[in-house]
């Protein structure tokens, strides 16, 4: 059983030093950190955090082949693979396409983008001379090799399409697939077996990480309220398949997205966040989390992935999950 935190790219770069730290005392397994567009970048921030722990794996969620040429991927991925000992982990997918707009790149053909991308990546990573030829990273030539040693740097893919999670099965040495709600298990794995059977591959290839949202405390209400602000902006954005699977209309969150842009009160858009609506990620205290995480293990889960919100206090998150509910998942395994 494998257990990981995530992490968005907007605090002060020192914070997740500390927070890393916490997490490897914790028992988390892995750290991951995103590398959104126009805020903190990912490859210092793991970097310093490589620099404060000694066990836990160090993982960029994700970086994009838009913005980032799979060429310097490599190359920081390698750079840090050395800073910590060998405990990087590259995470990629194909990027948020209104992010790409802010800066007028097209994402045309991200699913052949992110197969091309995977593939140049393993042979740089085996230290091999690149001659790809592909319709998305053009021409390489032989002179395209690393000059630095490595190692087979596990790569990760964040995927939420049936195409992109089939990809996961089919190329990846792992899956970031974003569960909506954590009950979605079922249906992603789904995907990921397909793609398993399609390049004759066992399922124990490919570690497929459950990732949730997540926001617990101490104080369960508290807790809630930071969950239902994050529903509250970003609920309207969602697509319809996740709706279906909670149960919800688009039209629910008009209003809601009407009190956040419009009216700037969030206070009454939060209060509008329903039950279903909440049923996205799981909140609460670390016992009241604890029957749906169970059900996501006995599915089958063997990795599951803790994500934004997290909670009013990042610190208290990690310790509450380390103290009351990683030992208990880890019994079940």
């Amino acid at each position: 059983m494998r257990f990981s935190i995530r992490f968005n790219n907007d605090r002060p770069v020192r914070e997740y030093m500390e927070l890393a730290r916490a997490a490897e005392l914790a028992g988390f397994d892995q750290f991951w950190v995103s590398d959104d567009l126009f805020l903190y970048g990912v490859w210092p921030i793991l970097a310093s955090c490589a620099t404060v722990t000694n066990r836990i794996h160090l993982g960029t969620c994700i970086v994009n082949p838009y913005t980032m040429h799979p060429a310097e991927m490599a190359m920081q991925a390698v750079a840090l693979d050395e800073l910590s000992g060998g405990r990087a982990l590259l995470g990629i997918g194909a990027g948020a396409g209104d992010f790409l707009g802010w800066v007028g790149m097209p994402q045309q053909r991200p699913l052949t983008r992110m197969i091309e991308s995977m593939q140049v990546l393993r042979a740089l990573f085996a230290g091999e001379r690149v001659t790809h030829q592909g319709s998305e990273l053009g021409s390489w030539s032989a002179e395209a090799y690393l000059r630095t040693p490595s190692r087979p740097i596990p790569i990760y893919l964040g995927a939420m399409s049936p195409k992109m999670l089939e990809a996961i099965g089919q190329y990846a040495d792992g899956g970031l697939p974003l569960l909506f709600p954590p009950e979605h298990y079922h249906q992603v794995r789904m995907h990921v077996d397909r793609g398993l059977a399609l390049a004759g591959r066992t399922p124990d290839a490919v570690d497929m990480a459950a990732c949730i949202w997540v926001s617990v405390g101490d104080d369960a209400h508290a807790a809630e309220a930071v969950l239902r602000q994050k529903i509250a902006y970003y609920g309207h954005a969602l697509s319809d398949t996740i709706l279906a699977n909670l149960g919800v209309s688009r039209d629910e969150f008009i209003p809601i997205n009407h009190a956040i842009q419009h009216d700037h009160d969030e206070a009454r858009a939060c209060a509008m966040v329903t039950p279903a609506m909440l049923k996205i990620g799981i909140t609460g205290t670390g016992a009241d989390l604890l029957p749906r995480l169970e059900a996501l293990v006995a599915a089958g889960a063997r990795h599951i992935s803790f994500g934004p919100p997290l909670g009013p206090n990042p610190h208290e998150a990690i310790t509450v999950l380390g103290r009351e509910v990683l030992p208990v998942l880890r019994a079940m395994a």
